[in-house]
């Protein structure tokens, strides 16, 4: 759960940032978030859900 919050936050903090910027408008960034929320209600999410929980896992075990 705390890991999928805070994928939540940072892909809001790049959203934003994208859209202040200019680099992203205020019509596709909707669409984006509307595309993410239905997305994650499709059978397809709990794919997604472990791909994302690998990277993580990947992520965290580079020794830097």
């Amino acid at each position: 759960m705390a890991i999928s919050l805070s994928v939540v936050l940072l892909l809001a903090i790049i959203l934003v940032v994208m859209i202040r910027g200019g680099s992203i408008k205020g019509g596709p960034a909707v669409v984006a978030v509307l595309f993410g929320f239905f997305l994650a209600s499709t059978g397809l999410a709990p794919t997604i859900n472990d791909l994302m929980d690998s990277i993580t896992k990947a992520i965290a075990d580079i020794d830097f």
